[in-house]
C-alpha cells in the first residue's frame, strides 16, 4: 500500500506525448532547438529529409510538426474537451474560428474549451534571426464530462503576470518554485491562481483539479501536500534533473509518477536543478470515445461529430490561409471573440 514513504503507485519513461490519468486525456511536452529564423518565420535550414506535413522526428533537435514554412499546427478542429497550453519559452500564434487571435509566451498560458466544436491553428514563428529559437511548451488536453461536451467553445488567457509563482524555502536555503496555473497550493501565501472557463471541469469544486509546474534548486526539499478531494488522482512528472527522492523512493531517471493523493509527499532533489510538472483531479469517471481530436462518450457522439465538422466546419475559418502568423514584430497580445485586445509588453521569454 502506498504510504508517505513509499508513496509511487506505478511509473512510465517519458517520451514526446506522456499518458496521462482520468480526468487528463494526455499530456505533450514540446521542446524544439529551432535555429535562427528566415523571412518567411520559419527556420533558416534545409527541411530536406523531413516529412513536411507530418514531421515529428525529431531531426537535429526539431520538428516542422504538420507545417510546411512556419512550425506548427495549421488548422484543425476539436470537440468535447479543453487544451491547456503552457508556454515556458518561445512564441504561439493562435488563430481560431470564434475569430480570436493570439501570440504568446514565456510563462503565459492559454485555456482552450472546444467544447460543441472550435477550430484553430497554432503556428510557431521563429522572430529571431539573428540566433537560435527555442520553443518549449506543454499541451494538456482535459477532459469534459458529458453534461458539458456540448457547451459553447471558449477562449481565455492566462499572462504570465497573472500566473503566481509560490517560493518556498527549506532550512538549507534551497528554494522551491510552485507555479500553479490550476489549483490552490496549501501554505502558499499571495494571489491565487486564474479562474478557469466557466464550463471546465476544473471550475466544478467537487473537481480537485490542480495543473501546477515545480522548479527545485540543487538539494532542495519541498513537501507536496495531500489532496483535498477524496478520491483525486495525481501524477507528477520529473522531466529534467538528475535524481529526484520521493518520499524514500528514489527516482533517477525521468519519468512520469502516479503518486498516492492522500498524505503528504517530501520530494529532495538532487544534485542539479529539477523541473516537475503535477497534473491532479478527481476521475470523470465515464466511458471515452476518441478519435483524432474529436473525445466523446460514444462512438455515434464521434461519427455525429465528424458530420458536424463536415457539414459547417464549426463555424467557418474566417482567416485567409490555414497557418495565420502575426507578423514580425515580437509582441504579446490577444484579440478575443467579442473584439477585446489584451496587449502586452515582451519579457524574457523563458519561465523559471
Amino acid at each position: 500500500m502506498p504510504s508517505p514513504s513509499q508513496p509511487i503507485i506505478s511509473a512510465q519513461e517519458l517520451g514526446l506525448r506522456w499518458d496521462t490519468i482520468d480526468p487528463f486525456l494526455f499530456c505533450v511536452h514540446h521542446d524544439d532547438r529551432y535555429p535562427q529564423g528566415n523571412e518567411g518565420l520559419g527556420p533558416d535550414a534545409s527541411l530536406a529529409g523531413r516529412d513536411i506535413g507530418q514531421d515529428f522526428a525529431g531531426k537535429d533537435g526539431w520538428r516542422m510538426y504538420h507545417g510546411s514554412t512556419v512550425p506548427g499546427f495549421p488548422a484543425h478542429p476539436h470537440r468535447g474537451f479543453e487544451t491547456v497550453t503552457i508556454v515556458r519559452e518561445g512564441l504561439i500564434d493562435h488563430s481560431d474560428s470564434l475569430g480570436a487571435t493570439a501570440r504568446f509566451g514565456g510563462g503565459d498560458v492559454q485555456w482552450l474549451t472546444a467544447g460543441r466544436g472550435i477550430v484553430h491553428a497554432e503556428m510557431f514563428p521563429l522572430l529571431q534571426r539573428d540566433r537560435p529559437n527555442r520553443l518549449e511548451l506543454f499541451q494538456i488536453w482535459l477532459n469534459l464530462p458529458a453534461s458539458h461536451k456540448m457547451v459553447a467553445p471558449h477562449f481565455k488567457m492566462f499572462w504570465s503576470e497573472q500566473v503566481p509563482h509560490h517560493p518556498f524555502q527549506d532550512a538549507a536555503g534551497a528554494r522551491t518554485v510552485v507555479t500553479s496555473i490550476a489549483g490552490r497550493v496549501r501554505g502558499a501565501t499571495g494571489p491565487e491562481a486564474p479562474t478557469p472557463p466557466p464550463d471546465s471541469w476544473a471550475s466544478q469544486d467537487q473537481a480537485d483539479v490542480a495543473i501546477w509546474t515545480l522548479s527545485m534548486e540543487p538539494g532542495a526539499r519541498w513537501t507536496l501536500p495531500a489532496a483535498s478531494g477524496k478520491g483525486t488522482r495525481r501524477c507528477l512528472y520529473f522531466f529534467e534533473g538528475q535524481s529526484l527522492a520521493v518520499g524514500q523512493q528514489l527516482v533517477d531517471r525521468h519519468a512520469g509518477l502516479e503518486l498516492a493523493c492522500d498524505v503528504d509527499v517530501e520530494l529532495v532533489n538532487g544534485a542539479q536543478a529539477a523541473q516537475l510538472l503535477m497534473l491532479q483531479g478527481r476521475p470523470i469517471a465515464e466511458p471515452v470515445a476518441q478519435y483524432g481530436p474529436f473525445v466523446m462518450n460514444t462512438q455515434a457522439e464521434i461519427q455525429q461529430a465528424f458530420a458536424d465538422y463536415q457539414r459547417s466546419r464549426f463555424g467557418g475559418w474566417p482567416w485567409p490561409d490555414e497557418a495565420p502568423v502575426h507578423g514580425v514584430q515580437p509582441r504579446r497580445f490577444a484579440t478575443h471573440p467579442d473584439g477585446r485586445c489584451e496587449r502586452l509588453q515582451m519579457q524574457n521569454t523563458t519561465q523559471e
